[in-house]
């Protein structure tokens, strides 16, 4: 396992700044990290719904991870890394801000939750796992093919990579920067439009690593019921993929 103070090569130092100073935060379902918290039931249901589907479980069991590893990579404070434990799974959270594992174990203590909260880049991840999700993160990492090969090297023969992202459309840049960045919904800085990837050029990228996408489902945005899964990628998408 890689220690914080280590060089990595796909944590970007202002980003890991940027989300650190958001730390304290993170879950005030009204405060700066509020976008999060409004993905978050759309996000959790798409997991689910693919953790079901690739190993064949039942839809209403309360811990469909018994007896598995999960990852969650850019855990911020643990808003999909709890969820997971209480899911069943063992569960490891990577995160490049130290402020942001902090304030996450403090939160899964109050909980009960026993995750192992990691202050690093992808150097801290010990798989293989059955499990890794990484949502909202590949956007802000230094370098995504050193990131992406990371996060396919500690997936475990027949593991499920889940990963969501902002797509590089005119949608995305005016909903996430001109308006988002703009209003205050969303703090300022948060994004670069430039960094934002295609689900063809995710897909591409994570099928040269021998990974096989099995499902490309969008993230869209309603006026009267929030953010919803949707078939339309162009504001944000989630894609599930397998290790072959």
């Amino acid at each position: 396992m890689a220690h914080a103070s280590e060089a990595s090569v796909t944590v970007d130092p202002r980003e890991a700044a940027h989300f650190g100073a958001l730390a304290a935060e993170w879950w005030d379902p009204r405060g700066s990290s509020a976008m999060l918290h409004k993905l978050g039931p759309a996000r959790l249901s798409y997991i689910r719904a693919r953790i079901d589907q690739h190993w064949g479980g039942d839809e209403h069991g309360l811990r469909p991870l018994a007896g598995k590893r999960a990852a969650d990579v850019g855990c911020g404070a643990g808003l999909v890394a709890e969820p997971l434990a209480r899911l069943g799974a063992e569960v490891t959270g990577i995160d490049a801000a130290a402020e942001n594992v902090a304030a996450a174990k403090a939160h899964a203590a109050g909980q009960g939750l026993a995750i192992d909260y990691r202050a690093g880049g992808i150097e801290a991840l010990d798989g293989p796992y059955d499990l890794v999700t990484c949502l909202e993160v590949v956007e802000h990492v230094a370098d995504v093919d050193a990131f992406l090969a990371g996060l396919a090297g500690a997936l475990a023969p027949g593991g499920l990579l889940i990963l969501s992202t902002p797509n590089r459309t005119t949608l995305s840049k005016l909903a996430l920067i001109t308006i988002g960045e703009g209003t205050g919904q969303i703090p300022k800085g948060t994004h670069d439009w430039t960094r934002f990837l295609t689900p063809d050029e995710l897909t591409a990228r994570l099928a040269a690593l021998g990974l096989d996408v099995t499902d490309v489902t969008g993230l869209g945005w309603s006026p009267t019921r929030g953010f919803q899964l949707s078939v339309d990628t162009s504001l944000n998408y989630l894609i599930a993929a397998k290790r072959a």
